[in-house]
């Protein structure tokens, strides 16, 4: 780790953070959820929100893909994806939610603000964001596809979101 100039548990809690929380809406699969813990780790996500179903830390599968992102990245965890964004938008955070609906922005034409802070929510495998989180988001966000399919495994779809707002604040 020191020759690829990685940072320890305690120095990433000391790292200033990306503005950006992480919201998982009734994320079942406790593999996806460890993926995305690694994703926020990678990119310096501030927390990560975990709602109704979705499992917590500790938990094996969660570890198996996280690789101890559990340990670094911060996560709360509410019974009701309402409350979480009520606390977000009390701290004046805007709420994204992905997901394909009518009037969504394209993740390519979505601009990130600088100083802006973002939570953004991703959903169910199956069912996507809950309906009551998107009538609550400022915006909705999708992820432009040209294949057969209309979706993506929501690991895949935080990467490629959270890549574009961490390369937009980088690069900004």
């Amino acid at each position: 780790m020191i020759d690829l100039h990685r940072i320890d548990v305690d120095e990433f809690k000391k790292v200033q953070k990306l503005p950006v929380v992480v919201v998982l809406d009734d994320v079942r699969s406790e593999m996806n959820v460890g993926s995305i813990f690694r994703t926020a780790d990678a990119f310096l996500v501030e927390k990560i929100m975990l709602c109704g179903i979705t499992s917590t830390p500790p938990q094996p599968e969660i570890h198996k893909t996280a690789l101890g992102a559990e340990d670094s990245v911060e996560w709360q965890y509410y019974k009701d994806v309402n409350d979480a964004i009520t606390q977000l938008k009390a701290q004046s955070y805007t709420i994204c939610s992905i997901e394909q609906v009518h009037g969504s922005i394209s993740l390519e034409q979505f601009k990130v603000s600088a100083g802006g802070k973002y939570a953004i929510i991703f959903g169910n495998e199956v069912k996507g964001v809950s309906q009551a989180a998107v009538d609550a988001s400022d915006c909705c966000i999708e992820i432009p596809q040209r294949g057969t399919k209309h979706s993506l495994n929501v690991a895949n779809s935080a990467a490629i979101t959270l890549w574009h707002f961490f390369s937009h604040h980088i690069f900004s």
